[in-house]
């Protein structure tokens, strides 16, 4: 069983990756595909009047704020346009594929975080409307039904709160929860640079192998923006019994074999 992250960015070989995934299937594994679309839902955003905006946490982490109209072109983008287009490119290959949005079945329950504590002009303030979540729940038994039946799950990155209202999640998070929920051997991450470097930007400084012992410790030291997120869902889904996360490189020809084949930075 492996799960899959990859897209968000816009610069990740998709093609490449459904490839991957549909070699992967005729060899008999059992693939998760979970994506984004965050640089996407930006250009629309920008076409609709309602420009992205981005706010820095008071720990200092950078984030999308996502009002309710954000939210709705979200879902739009990603539940629609990317997740039907990344099912439509795996049945031309072969796969059986099913798009899914957490929301679906209740497939991914979250935390709502109504509100976010940000630093803006060098002042902490209180900014309200937030309609994003943390994952605590997967309904595993309805991938596991999925799969068992032959289908290819690809899954958007929302979810139901406790209160059934939709919020936008983290994908690489997603990932790490799903693989804990069916128990995966190994979660890929796929990213627009080869994995962790040491010295970011410089690719020849990645980081090839972190035991699990030494991955928050890399968390700290290593990791910024998008890739700090990765980490972190790296570190969680490792911590809750996947036995292998790789961070790989979602731009070259054979994305998920490369990964495979322990390039990029292994994690356990």
């Amino acid at each position: 069983m492996i799960v899959v992250k990859a897209g968000g960015n816009g610069s990740l070989n998709m093609e490449a990756v459904c490839a991957d995934v549909a070699s992967l299937v005729q060899q008999g594994e059992q693939v998760v595909l979970v994506h984004g679309g965050s640089h996407e839902t930006n250009v629309v955003s920008e076409k609709l009047g309602h420009p992205p905006r981005f706010v820095t946490s008071a720990s200092g982490h950078s984030s999308r704020y996502t009002d309710r109209e954000t939210l709705e072109i979200f879902a739009m983008v990603v539940a629609g346009r990317i997740n039907k287009l990344l099912v439509e490119r795996l049945q031309r290959l072969g796969v059986n594929a099913i798009g899914l949005s957490g929301l679906d079945g209740r497939l991914l329950e979250a935390k709502h975080k109504p509100a976010l504590r940000i630093v803006e002009d060098g002042k902490q303030k209180i900014l309200r409307g937030e309609c994003s979540g943390i994952i605590e729940r997967v309904n595993a038994g309805l991938l596991s039904t999925l799969l068992a039946a032959g289908y290819v799950p690809v899954v958007a990155p929302l979810a139901i709160s406790h209160e059934s209202q939709a919020l936008n999640v983290d994908g690489d998070r997603v990932a790490a929860a799903i693989g804990t929920a069916l128990k995966a051997d190994k979660v890929i991450i796929l990213s627009n640079v080869p994995g962790l470097l040491r010295d970011f930007p410089d690719e020849s400084t990645l980081i090839a192998h972190i035991p699990l012992a030494q991955a928050q410790d890399h968390l700290d030291r290593y990791a910024q923006g998008r890739m700090k997120r990765k980490m972190l869902g790296a570190v969680e889904a490792l911590q809750d019994g996947v036995e292998q996360v790789i961070i790989g490189d979602g731009r070259v020809a054979q994305p998920l074999q490369w990964a495979l084949a322990g390039h990029g930075t292994v994690i356990g």
